[in-house]
């Protein structure tokens, strides 16, 4: 099998490095400054335990690729981004599997209309991309946890067989006919990071109380549609100790994925597709969601305005709310 990682940022450089790493045959499609630099000097992955410098082939889109039969795509771009991803890519691969490895419900979705074979991957891999060519992922001794399930249910061949590439490649992948639930978990887990990216780091109140807020309302939403998702007991269990956050030498010290949207200044964030999945929810079923609402709109204007990541006093944040 060969995989061809489209979005090759701080969780498709991961995923892809590792599987590289482990003698798997990897393309990374990466456009702009981190395109060149990963053409000129290869992907620099630096772990808790090792700086790698890998040399994986890249292009830029599927005109510089020819596909094959034992192709797997890899979705890693963020949802805002996917469209425009799957329009590209469906004319010359829409009948090879299609892995959505995304935060967020609406990805898998959006690719059924264009491929026939789609599999949700629900994401458990903290890692941050800043410079071009640089990826850190930060969890030992496992690099993360990434469940996978066809959507919109059950379970395959292709399905334990990349799991059996990344389980060979440092990560925990299991196998499960329930993927969605896993991610509507994660998304609970993902309704903080509009916050952190305004705000800074999440460690006491009031900050804390507000993203016990947003989660309030997301489950309430989630109950009102029926929609089950997992528990954290069940997750941690899963874990176990077997992905714990390490230091990284050289690492810079930053936040998750939509506040490295703003650090790097990309001019659109997630939080349509996180904090939004709730809003949507709630005005459709009539329960309220001003916390997630607020959240949803600042982080939009932030990424609109260049506003630089956790400029927002607290004050002001819980002014607005």
């Amino acid at each position: 099998m060969r995989y061809i990682i489209i979005g090759a940022g701080a969780v498709g450089g991961a995923i892809g490095g590792r599987l590289f790493q482990h003698g798997h045959d990897v393309v990374l499609v990466a456009r702009g400054a981190h395109g060149a630099a990963l053409a000129e000097r290869g992907l620099r992955l630096r772990t808790p335990d090792e700086s790698l410098t890998l040399p994986v082939p890249v292009v830029d889109g599927p005109d510089a690729v020819t596909p094959r039969p034992d192709d797997v795509l890899i979705l890693a771009v963020k949802t805002q981004d996917s469209v425009a991803a799957l329009d590209a890519w469906a004319p010359v691969a829409g009948d090879l599997p299609l892995l959505c490895a995304q935060n967020g419900v609406a990805n898998e979705r959006l690719a059924l209309r264009r491929f026939r074979r789609v599999y949700g991957v629900c994401v458990w891999l903290p890692s941050q991309f800043l410079e071009p060519g640089v990826v850190t992922a930060p969890c030992a001794p496992l690099t993360g946890m990434l469940h996978i399930g066809r959507f919109p249910g059950g379970t395959d061949d292709t399905a334990r067989r990349v799991a059996a590439d990344l389980e060979a490649s440092r990560f925990l992948a299991p196998v499960v006919p329930d993927v969605m639930r896993w991610k509507y978990a994660k998304l609970l887990l993902n309704l903080g990071n509009a916050l952190e990216a305004l705000c800074g780091p999440l460690r006491e109140p009031p900050l804390t109380d507000v993203l016990a807020g947003a989660r309030t309302e997301g489950e309430a939403v989630l109950a009102a549609a029926g929609i089950p998702y997992t528990g954290e007991e069940e997750q941690a269990r899963l874990r176990g100790d077997r992905m714990r956050l390490l230091p990284v030498d050289g690492a810079e010290h930053g936040g998750g994925s939509s506040w490295q949207s703003l650090t790097r200044g990309t001019g659109s964030i997630e939080a349509d597709y996180l904090n939004g999945e709730i809003v949507l929810l709630g005005r459709e079923l009539g329960v309220p969601t001003p916390v997630n609402e607020a959240l949803q709109r600042l982080a939009d204007e932030f990424a609109r305005t260049g506003r630089p990541a956790g400029s927002l006093p607290v004050g002001e944040l819980t002014a607005l709310l």
